[in-house]
């Protein structure tokens, strides 16, 4: 029987029979259709993504009818592409069913994994697989990623094998039935908690678990025995250290021989139902159906110093201090509360000034047997009101504590230790409580912020909400973000999807163009990153390593670090953690993050496509390609307008309207420039009718350069009907497909013009030449420099020039495409004329000096 979905979307979607004809017309009305698809896809996303701000109450028939929406527009738009380029993307629906279901077991309660994999070694984990992995591993195998921070070897068992391993001992039956009896008061909490612990102590790990333990414990041993391992088994469980702590909850078990860890997994397992944990949910309304432990399991580090920093006083934030616990050895005494530390108060500010200082007498320490577990033993006389760190080790415990702040976008509690070499080793990184502060009326933060110059204000539009701070990181060029230091305001021409590489360490984003529909909107909206986009100047007002605070909520850039609302922002008012809210943040990590970036990653494919974004983003891309492709494929549809272009110009252009790109033609099938609608072919012929562009004296080429070019024998690739192109336009009112073939030169153009800054595109490709191949390869080189200072993704192959730029609002695009323009004719015998490396630049000199001579836009 047909899932609802299904039902639906039989009802909704055109399915495109195998005898439809597909004319160009046809296929560029159902482009546009994906256009606006993706479009309605992504302001779900934003809509669904404000309800988890905390702006709306909202029940679960609200996130199953949200998430109906959304997996109804995306089944349609795969089956919109597919009436484009039939069953040439099949495995996009294998990948959009996969995470539908994924989808409707959230919906209906049913916890589910989302990695087939039991175990998980940390170089591969990161927060996206918090749900496999539990918010312990998840968090801090990110932090030691992205931060460059020293973390214990390890790898973690996943809530997937979690559920597997009580499908395969037939537990859920057993244990629901004496939950049932708890709540109803047939039994008290320590009956319930100890016949579920003694099933599970009692089960047996499946086999294919076993096996994968033993493979993980071999990799992380090397060549050691395994009896010299030993390991540090902690829990992390699905909701652990997230939005609640559950801190102290669950299980740590330390210094495991690595040949006893299957028995300690079940120990740790069977306390996910100890009484302390069942209580605890209870109260804060953590359902049943949602428990699911994943395990770490870390090498043991024999500790000199362990302690706990809160990189905010949780009790007094407006004190602007961090809080720092230590004490001689293991940690678990003090964790625990068992045993008294030294505390220091430090300044949140660098150097990280110590405010205040406590010791105490630290009389016992934990610390590693031999053959495993732990022991007290007496601290030596010397040392026992001696303070543990010193104040280098303590500035650097800070310094790094904000770091990890800065990074995840909120106070933090952190637990590490100091190893016998004396290196810092980070045990766990999770969200710190704090109570929130009384609102700040308008006037009184006016009052605050009145010393801190104003940058820009009202300018721009509001992504993500929030307030962040620290230096300028301006970006020219992609390769730029290979060096983004973590903490930094990101701010870029464009909201490219690519600048999400370093998104989640960045305190912030400011583009002077972008959308807040768009993909990168989308993906700061995930990180709660704050985001001010469409600014019109930034990059022109901001120095690069300025200090600078931005608050996207109300629209205003501060010079320097605006110390009031940067605390204001760390302790706003959270959200109360009901069932309805983890269940749409737990559907949303299935339909909202992005993870193909690049369109020319070799992963841009529908196998890596995990969430709904994903699909999306991917629908999108290949959309625009296929339109490209099908203008050399296809037969264009003999019943649209078409004529010959009745120019001064020698190019001897056909034009083909495929809807409202022409007002008229005369009788004889000749257009003139007066009876063009189409938006950017009258902004590429503008650019091409530039009086100076055209050089039409006679060229002296040298004879090896002229023979070499007859005799070169072209790539079956570039010589392929789609790359080399006809003197043919294909255009609509918003729309312009050229194909030029002049002389020796091959030049493509597709382009998409309207008042979506999302939808708007330009495509671009070149390659030919009458020279030798060194004048061709410079000829390239001047147009790769050209496109790349506007803005276009440049990729070059000896002669070959392709170049793409998106996103552009419409004034902007408009721009490129009279620059395109204006390139067809001044490149036209350039090659010819670049004797010289020299003479790269000389003629962007030129080009650049007929831009601003006659298209000051």
């Amino acid at each position: 029987m047909k899932n609802i979905f299904t039902q639906i979307s039989d009802k909704l979607f055109h399915r495109v029979s195998k005898g439809e004809p597909s004319s160009f017309a046809v296929l560029f009305e159902r482009f546009q259709e994906i256009l606006d698809i993706n479009n309605q896809i992504l302001e779900l996303i934003a809509k669904a993504n404000d309800t988890l701000g905390g702006d709306y109450i909202f029940d679960r028939q609200h996130v199953h009818t949200m998430s109906l929406e959304i997996s109804n527009r995306v089944e349609k738009l795969i089956f919109t592409l597919d009436s484009i380029a039939p069953k040439k993307y099949r495995d996009l629906h294998r990948a959009f069913q996969r995470i539908r279901a994924a989808i409707e077991g959230d919906l209906a309660g049913r916890f589910t994994c989302p990695v087939a994999d039991f175990v998980i070694p940390y170089r591969n984990i990161n927060r996206n697989l918090v749900e496999a992995v539990g918010g312990k591993n998840a968090f801090l195998a990110e932090v030691a990623a992205n931060l460059d921070l020293k973390i214990p070897a390890g790898f973690a068992i996943t809530t997937g094998a979690y559920l597997e391993f009580i499908k395969s001992n037939d537990l859920e039956p057993k244990i629901s039935t004496i939950l049932q009896s708890w709540h109803q008061e047939k039994i008290d909490v320590a009956a319930a908690s100890a016949e579920i612990r003694k099933l599970i102590i009692n089960g047996k790990l499946p086999a294919k678990l076993e096996k994968d333990l033993n493979r993980a414990l071999e990799q992380l041993a090397g060549k050691r025995s395994l009896k010299k391992i030993y390991l540090a088994v902690r829990s992390s469980a699905f909701g652990e250290d997230g939005e609640r702590t559950f801190a102290g909850q669950y299980t740590t078990i330390l210094n495991v021989q690595a040949t006893e860890l299957a028995k300690t997994y079940l120990q740790i397992l069977a306390d996910t139902y100890g009484e302390k944990a069942m209580l605890y949910r209870r109260t804060i309304g953590f359902d049943e159906g949602e428990v699911a432990m994943a395990v770490a399991c870390q090498e043991m580090i024999d500790s000199k110093v362990s302690g706990v920093l809160y990189t905010m006083d949780p009790s007094h934030p407006e004190q602007h201090k961090m809080m720092l616990s230590a004490t001689w050895g293991l940690g678990g005494p003090l964790v625990s509360g068992r045993a008294n530390a030294d505390s220091f108060a430090i300044s949140r500010s660098t150097p990280h000034k110590i405010t205040a200082v406590n010791l105490v007498h630290k009389k016992k320490a934990l610390t590693l047997l031999k053959n495993g577990g732990t022991k007290e033993h007496p601290v030596s006389g010397d040392r026992q009101d001696t303070a543990c760190l010193d104040n280098i080790q303590i500035q650097k415990i800070a310094a790094t504590g904000l770091l990890i702040e800065k990074y995840f976008k909120y106070p933090q509690d952190i637990e590490f230790t100091i190893n016998q070499e004396g290196e810092l080793v980070l045990l766990q990184a999770r969200r710190l409580a704090i109570a929130a502060p009384p609102k700040i009326k308008p006037g009184a933060l006016a009052k605050l912020t009145r010393n801190y110059p104003v940058l820009l204000r009202d300018q721009g539009e509001t992504a993500q909400k929030g307030v962040g701070s620290g230096p300028v990181f301006l970006m020219s060029k992609e390769e730029d973000l290979r060096h983004f230091p973590v903490g930094s305001i990101l701010v870029a021409r464009h909201a490219s999807p690519l600048l999400a590489k370093v998104l989640r360490g960045a305190a912030g984003i400011i583009t002077d163009v972008g959308s807040t529909t768009g993909h990168l909107a989308t993906i700061a909206r995930e990180f709660r990153v704050p985001c001010l986009l469409n600014t019109g100047q930034a990059t022109k007002l901001l120095q690069h390593g300025q200090a600078i605070t931005i608050d996207t909520e109300e629209k205003i850039i501060y010079q320097g670090i605006v110390k009031e609302l940067e605390e204001y922002a760390l302790t706003e008012d959270d959200l109360a953690e009901t069932e309805e809210y983890r269940l749409l943040r737990r559907v949303l990590r299935k339909i909202e993050p992005l993870n193909l970036l690049d369109p020319a990653d070799k992963n841009f494919a529908p196998r890596s496509c995990h969430t709904f974004h994903d699909i999306t983003r991917f629908v999108h891309e290949k959309a625009v390609n296929e339109l490209i492709d099908h203008n050399y494929y296809q037969n264009h549809d003999h019943r649209s307008a078409a004529g010959k272009l009745d120019w001064p110009i020698p190019i001897d252009l056909i034009m083909i309207d495929i809807g409202g790109g022409l007002k008229t033609k005369n009788k004889e099938g000749l257009i003139k420039h007066s009876d063009i609608a189409s938006v950017p072919m009258l902004a590429m012929l503008e650019g091409l009718a530039h009086p100076k562009a055209w050089n039409n004296e006679p060229m002296s080429v040298d004879v090896g350069s002229f023979m070499s070019s007859l005799t070169r024998t072209f790539s079956p690739e570039l010589a392929a009907p789609e790359h080399v192109g006809r003197n043919l336009a294909v255009v609509s009112d918003c729309y312009a497909n050229v194909s030029l073939r002049l002389g020796y030169h091959f030049t493509m153009i597709d382009t998409y013009l309207t008042d979506n800054i999302n939808d708007n595109y330009a495509y671009f490709r070149f390659f030919g030449g009458v020279t030798d191949s060194c004048r061709r390869a410079r000829r390239a080189q001047f147009l790769g420099q050209v496109l790349a200072s506007q803005d276009f993704r440049v990729e070059t192959h000896d002669d070959l020039v392709v170049a793409r730029v998106k996103k552009l609002d419409k004034t902007g695009l408009r721009k490129r495409l009279y620059l395109l323009g204006l390139l067809i004719g001044f490149t036209r015998q350039l090659d010819v004329k670049m004797v010289s490396d020299q003479s790269i630049n000389e003629y962007i000199t030129q080009l650049n000096s007929l831009m601003e001579e006659n298209h000051d836009r």
